[in-house]
């Protein structure tokens, strides 16, 4: 392959360069944050496969995605399964210490963590971790601290931009990307 199609900023590479480990937020970053219920009541979630691709070339690369949502559901669960995210916090609103108990139990620090919120109870990961990413519809506090914020919507390829971001500046992109072409 001649050149890979992405480009990000130097500034931005350099800032994620180091990133072992992803926190990700579901509604309104893998999902486009709208509540949908069927006429049981029964929660349905949308999720787009560009995202879901991400999450694995991740832990192909050895960057270990994390998922830290405020809500459970089954939808939710039967999708980290079939794409084999292990490390999970879901029910959880008071999302740091959910995160701090993942770097400890992989043995990273804040300066490996990267994590990509859309709304307040996203801010404390955000703002601790050495790297940030917001989807453009996110509420102005997380787009204010993100880092980088996505051109793809939540649910439609933003988490993948993310993933993408974190191979390019890591140096697994093109490796991967040959790989299959």
């Amino acid at each position: 392959m001649s050149r890979p199609a992405l480009t990000f900023t130097t500034d931005i590479l350099l800032r994620a360069q180091d990133v072992r480990v992803a926190f990700f937020d579901v509604d309104g970053v893998l999902t486009d944050g709208g509540l949908y219920f069927s006429g049981e009541g029964e929660t349905l979630k949308r999720f787009h496969t560009l995202d879901g691709h991400g999450l694995k070339l991740l832990t192909s690369a050895g960057i270990v995605p994390c998922i830290i949502s405020g809500r459970d559901s089954a939808p939710l669960r039967l999708r980290l399964q079939a794409l084999g995210v292990q490390h999970v916090r879901l029910g959880t609103e008071d999302k740091r210490p959910a995160a701090q108990a993942l770097l400890s139990e992989l043995g990273l620090s804040w300066s490996q963590a990267a994590a990509m919120g859309d709304d307040w109870p996203d801010l404390p990961v955000m703002q601790s971790a050495a790297f940030a990413c917001a989807p453009p519809q996110a509420h102005a506090e997380a787009r204010a601290i993100a880092h980088h914020i996505t051109t793809a919507p939540a649910g439609a390829g933003a988490a993948r931009e993310f993933c993408d971001l974190l191979l390019v500046a890591g140096g697994h992109y093109r490796r991967l990307l040959d790989s299959v072409v």
